[in-house]
């Protein structure tokens, strides 16, 4: 973001079993069809080929005040699950988070130095800024059934900042004493958390190091991050051997932090994956653009997505739904981040940016949301509707599969996999303003039943079909998913 049930897996196994799932093998060279109005295709699904375990989704927590727009810190606190009241906390739980007793999101991004930002009177540590907020957190993640926290700064505590402030500056040294310091409060910020009952599941050092910006944030250049990061990173991975860290969160390897942890050998061997903010992009980006050849064997994802200008759109829904589709498909990520659960109605930048909507006790505009009552929430359909599925349809720990086609289609996508338990899923899609159909060799006479997604419409129910031989027509925005049935 800038303005200008399943069983736990370590991080070792994780990494592992996704190598051994094909993650990090090479890609294929593709070739785009340049067909601006297909109306149709064929394709073949490959239970045999195995690709990568898909770990599962994630989403960011607003834990705390933002200012419209992004623009400052503000002294009110406002945050969830702080304002919701206990009702609507707890169906904000089952039916977003956890949509069903075996299905969910799996990580939640936390937003050190911005949705948790409280400090202790030095100002190098960070504390809960109001009553209850890590309890409150760890109370979230325990009834939604969330592995962990992705713990990451927006700043490190101000008193490290060269102007003393959450708000734009950088580390106020770079000596190895100071990063030394710096290091062992870092861990100790985790240390916090695991006390109040979160969960640590994947750490990075900074999100989006290049940009300045109106909210909090904290500058390095290349070398600036290379540095903080080999006195940080062994501390996090020696108390935390299990956690994923990432970096840089915003180019990955091909950025200057990444370039100069990519020329260390030592920082190297601390990087468990590279994440990129693609925000907003074209899902297209995926199939052709490059985001694996600099990766060094390590796993690459994006770990923010969102819609920065414009809010929603019905051609956006889907264009997500294919932004989580094509990083797996043709990037092999093991996972995708969508932004925040809920945004206040009070924000400018809440559509674009949320899966649902909350009404803070303090806002009485009810000119925009009337039918959200104060510490309620409801869903904002066009981004929850392009997410939804895979939440529900892809459980932890699913497996990708190859998928043959006739033509790779921008506008229609596919990608097959098996839950856990060994049960094929596939999901479809069609961006275009046409219907288009699918003509799919599932290689099993097995049925399967459908479930459509689009703007406005929300796991509706397909009658099933019976392979091999499949002929499914999409309607023009929508995407599907295809369970086979017992």
């Amino acid at each position: 973001m800038h303005s200008p049930e399943p069983r736990r897996v370590g991080r070792r196994s994780l990494l592992a079993g996704a190598a051994a799932a094909g993650t990090l093998a090479a890609l294929p060279l593709l070739r785009p069809s340049t067909a601006s109005a297909a109306t149709s295709g064929e394709y073949v699904l490959r239970f045999d080929e195995r690709k990568q375990t898909i770990l599962g989704l994630g989403f960011e927590i607003q834990s705390d005040s933002i200012g419209s727009d992004n623009q400052g810190l503000p002294d009110r606190v406002s945050g969830v699950p702080y304002d919701l009241t206990p009702s609507e906390r707890d169906r904000f739980y089952r039916q977003m988070l956890k949509v069903r007793s075996d299905r969910g999101f799996r990580y939640c991004r936390l937003a050190l130095g911005l949705y948790y930002r409280g400090t202790d009177p030095t100002g190098k540590h960070l504390r809960d800024r109001y009553s209850g907020q890590g309890a409150l957190l760890a109370d979230m993640i325990r009834r939604a059934g969330i592995e962990g926290v992705s713990a990451e700064y927006w700043s490190p505590a101000p008193g490290w900042k060269s102007n003393r402030s959450y708000i734009g500056g950088k580390l106020a040294s770079f000596a190895p004493a100071e990063l030394d310091a710096l290091g062992d409060a870092m861990v100790g910020d985790l240390d916090l958390l695991a006390a109040h009952g979160v969960p640590i599941s994947m750490w990075g050092l900074q999100n989006e190091p290049i940009y300045r910006t109106a909210y909090s944030s904290c500058v390095y250049s290349g070398e600036e991050y290379l540095k903080t990061f080999k006195a940080v990173a062994p501390k996090v991975r020696a108390r935390y051997p299990h956690v994923m860290i990432h970096a840089d969160s915003v180019d990955g390897w091909s950025g200057a932090a990444g370039r100069a942890i990519r020329r260390d050998a030592d920082a190297l061997s601390y990087v468990d994956a590279w994440t990129y903010h693609r925000v907003g992009a074209n899902s297209d980006d995926q199939i052709a653009g490059d985001f694996t050849s600099g990766a060094e064997g390590k796993l690459v994802f994006n770990n923010e997505f969102e819609y920065l200008k414009g809010g929603t759109s019905d051609w956006r829904t889907i264009n997500t739904a294919q932004s989580i589709m094509n990083w797996m498909t043709f990037q092999n990520a093991p996972t995708w981040f969508w932004l925040h659960a809920l945004k206040p109605t009070t924000n400018a930048e809440s559509p674009g940016y949320s899966l649902g909507f909350w009404r803070p006790p303090h806002d009485t505009d009810f000119s925009h949301y009337p039918h959200i009552r104060p510490g309620h929430w409801d869903f904002n359909d066009r981004n929850w509707n392009a997410v939804a599925g895979f939440v529900r349809y892809m459980p932890w720990n699913s497996v990708r599969y190859g998928a043959d086609e006739s033509a790779i289609l921008k506008d229609q996508r596919i990608m097959a996999w098996k839950t856990p338990e060994g049960k094929p899923v596939f999901a479809i899609t069609n961006r275009s303003t046409s219907s288009f159909t699918y003509g799919i060799d599932t290689r099993t006479s097995a049925a399967f039943q459908g479930h459509r997604f689009g703007p406005s419409t929300h796991n509706r129910t397909l009658e099933t079909r019976r392979g091999p031989k499949l002929s499914l027509t999409v309607p023009p925005l929508s995407v599907e998913f295809w369970v086979r049935t017992p």
